[in-house]
């Protein structure tokens, strides 16, 4: 785990576009310890969830927008008897 300040930070913040590690943000003065920044996972979340059953799984190619339009649309449709 990286300790870096502020001054760190606001002198160089192209530190979190490569972010392979968990970096502590302190405040030097303070001594206090003001935030945790974990690294973003970008692996496929199917692998992970699925197991055993990865291979079953069928992959989607609607974006994210798409998929909310139809599963709101499923839930009017279950909540109000409306079909379209």
């Amino acid at each position: 785990m990286l300790s870096i300040g502020i001054g760190e930070i606001q002198k160089n913040s192209s530190i979190f576009s490569n972010l392979n590690e968990v970096i502590q943000i302190v405040d030097k003065r303070k001594k206090q310890i003001l935030a945790m920044v974990y690294p973003v996972n970008r692996h496929s979340m199917v692998s992970s969830l699925a197991g055993k059953y990865k291979n079953r799984v069928s992959k989607n190619e609607l974006n994210i927008d798409e998929i909310k339009e139809f599963s709101m649309s499923k839930a009017m449709e279950e909540k109000y008897g409306l079909s379209s």
